[in-house]
C-alpha cells in the first residue's frame, strides 16, 4: 500500500507527477529506494528520498555518473585557455602521439572516437587507482579503430585519459582540483576521492535484484564480442575486491575516486554541482559558451563497445531516443546502478537521482527518465 511506503522530503506542487512516479517504482519493485533532487534557479524543485535504504544526506557509489562530474574540471580547463577541445592530445601529451595517434584531437578522445576503450592486457587494480600507469599504457598503445572512423564507449579508460588530460593542463590530480576548485567552494555533496571522514554516510551499493522475466532477458542478450567483455574486465583486483565485487564498496576505490566509475555523493550534490553548470548560475564553474562547446554532439549512431545507440559530446551524454531525458540542450551522464545527473538550459534545471539497489537493465533508471521528461514537459510549456 502506498502509505507504507516512506516518502520524505519537499517537492513542488507543479510536480505532483513525480511523486507517483517514484511510489509507483516503490510498489512495482522490491527493496527501492532512491534520492532525488531537482534545481532550478538556484533552489530545490524538488528534494526527496523514497524507501527505507537512502537518507537524504546518504551517498553512495554511482559508477559512471562520474565521468560528467569529472568533464565539470575539464570545462574550467577550457574556459581558462589551458585546454582546447581543438588541439591535438600530443601538445600536451607527447607520448600519446605513437602508435598512429599524433593528429587525435582532445575532443575526439572525450567523445570515445579515440578507439582505446581496453588496455591491451589484463593490469592491476593499483593501476586503475594510479592511473598514471594506465595513461603510460594507453599513450603507447595501437588503437582498435583508426582515430575519427567509429566511436565506442571508453567505460574505464576514458576516466584514466581525462586524469591525464587534468595532469597535463593543470598540474594536479583531478581529485584535489576537483575538490579545490569544483566540490568545496559550492559545498556540493558529491566526491571523487571521498573522505575517510565521510565513510558513515556511505550506503553500500547493492547489486540488481533482477526478476525471473528480466534474468532471462539478461541471459539472452548477445554474448562474444571480446570488447564488449573486457571493456570493464580487464583490470584484476583479486583479494582487494569487497566479497561482493561492487568497486566503490572497495574503501581504496573511493579514496582514489576513478574519474571513469569511482566517484560517490548524493542527488543533491549531483544536482547542487550541474545547476552552476547552468546560463546564469552566480557561482558559474564555466561560460554558457564553453558548455555548449562541450554538449555539442561529436559521437551519434551505434555504439561499437555496447552494441546500443549512444549520443555523446564532450564526454556528457546527450538526450536521445534511446534516453530522452532532457531538451536538445541538456548534458549529464548516467551510471550502471542506475544514476542520472544533468543540467538542462532549455528548463533551467539540474538534476540527480540515486537509485538502491542497482536498476535493470543498467545504465540510466528507466524510472529516472520518465520523471526527467515529466519535469521537461512541465518546465518547458
Amino acid at each position: 500500500m502506498t502509505h507504507d511506503i516512506r516518502f520524505e522530503g519537499d517537492l513542488d506542487p507543479a510536480l505532483a507527477e513525480v511523486r507517483e512516479l517514484l511510489l509507483e517504482a516503490a510498489r512495482e519493485r522490491q527493496g527501492y529506494g532512491a534520492q532525488l533532487c531537482i534545481m532550478r534557479d538556484g533552489r530545490p524543485l524538488v528534494d526527496v528520498v523514497v524507501g527505507d535504504r537512502l537518507e537524504r544526506d546518504s551517498v553512495t557509489g554511482v559508477y559512471s555518473t562520474t565521468k560528467g562530474v569529472a568533464a565539470l574540471t575539464v570545462a574550467r580547463l577550457i574556459d581558462e585557455e589551458r585546454l582546447s577541445l581543438d588541439q591535438r592530445v600530443a601538445d600536451l601529451w607527447p607520448e600519446f602521439a605513437a602508435a598512429g595517434k599524433d593528429q587525435v584531437t582532445v575532443g575526439q578522445l572525450l567523445s570515445h572516437q579515440v578507439g582505446l576503450p581496453v588496455i591491451d592486457r589484463v593490469v592491476p587494480l593499483a593501476e586503475l587507482l594510479d592511473s598514471r600507469l594506465g595513461a603510460a599504457r594507453l599513450a603507447s598503445q595501437r588503437p582498435l579503430w583508426v582515430p575519427g572512423s567509429a566511436f565506442g564507449y571508453h567505460g574505464i579508460t576514458i576516466g584514466i585519459l581525462i586524469e591525464e588530460l587534468v595532469r597535463r593542463a593543470d598540474g594536479r590530480e583531478l581529485r584535489d582540483a576537483h575538490e579545490q576548485d569544483i566540490r568545496a567552494p559550492r559545498d556540493a555533496d558529491f566526491y571523487i576521492g571521498m573522505p575517510a571522514s565521510e565513510d558513515h554516510r556511505y550506503v553500500p551499493v547493492a547489486p540488481m535484484e533482477p526478476t525471473d522475466e528480466q534474468r532471462e532477458e539478461i541471459a539472452s542478450r548477445p554474448q562474444g564480442d571480446p570488447l564488449s567483455s573486457l571493456m570493464f574486465g580487464n583490470f584484476e583486483a583479486g583479494a582487494e575486491w569487497d566479497e561482493d565485487g561492487i568497486i566503490t564498496n572497495n574503501p581504496a576505490v573511493r579514496r582514489a575516486g576513478p574519474a571513469g566509475i569511482g566517484g560517490t555523493g548524493s542527488a543533491r550534490g549531483l544536482a547542487r554541482l550541474y545547476a552552476s553548470a547552468l546560463p546564469g548560475a552566480q557561482d558559474a564553474i564555466a561560460s554558457p559558451e564553453t558548455f555548449a562547446a562541450m554538449r555539442q554532439m561529436r559521437s551519434w549512431g551505434t555504439d561499437r563497445s555496447l552494441g546500443i545507440t549512444n549520443a555523446f559530446g564532450a564526454v556528457f551524454m546527450l538526450p536521445q531516443p534511446r534516453m530522452p531525458f532532457g531538451t536538445l540542450e541538456a548534458f549529464g551522464h548516467d551510471g550502471g546502478g542506475g544514476a542520472l545527473a544533468f543540467a538542462d538550459p532549455g528548463t533551467g534545471v539540474s538534476f540527480g537521482y540515486i537509485p538502491v539497489p542497482m536498476q535493470y537493465p543498467g545504465g540510466a533508471d528507466p524510472v529516472a527518465v520518465r520523471i526527467a521528461r515529466t519535469v521537461r514537459d512541465v518546465l518547458a510549456g
